[in-house]
Parts: C-alpha cells; sequence; structure tokens
C-alpha cells in the first residue's frame, strides 16, 4: 500500500510503499498524534522513516488493491 504524510512546513510529502495494513498505519499515526511521539514506519524495502507526531499535517492511505498493468483482458 503507498501511503502519503503531508509535513507541517515542508512543501514534499513523504511517500512509502509498504505491507503494514492501513488499520496499523492509522493507529500508530493516532498514538503519535495523542501523545507527541515519534512514529516510525518501515517500507518494502526495509528503509526505516521516523516522524514527529506533532509535524504530521495528513495522511493519505492508499488502496490495497494494485490495478492491472496492460492490454490483457482481467
Amino acid at each position: 500500500m503507498e501511503v502519503k504524510f503531508g509535513i507541517i512546513d515542508i512543501a514534499r510529502e513523504v511517500t512509502l510503499e509498504t505491507e503494514a495494513s492501513a488499520d496499523d498505519i492509522a493507529a500508530q499515526v493516532r498514538a503519535a498524534v495523542a501523545d507527541g511521539s515519534v512514529a516510525e514506519f518501515t517500507d518494502d524495502k526495509g528503509r526505516r522513516v521516523l516522524i514527529p507526531g506533532s509535524r504530521i499535517a495528513y495522511v493519505d492511505l492508499g488502496t490495497t488493491t494494485s490495478r492491472p498493468v496492460g492490454f490483457g483482458a482481467v
């Protein structure tokens, strides 16, 4: 799933691809925003992303299903 984070005072989004579920991501974000801690996420390539909960402006949780590519029938 593709997840996009908007950070306060930063023009670019932080985007990552992860195997985590939308519910897991949402729970981590809620906890970090509530207590001001740092949310930690790991993408498909093993890269760790740390985002301060107090600086999260928005989170865009993409769909978990992938779209078919090409001209073949589905």
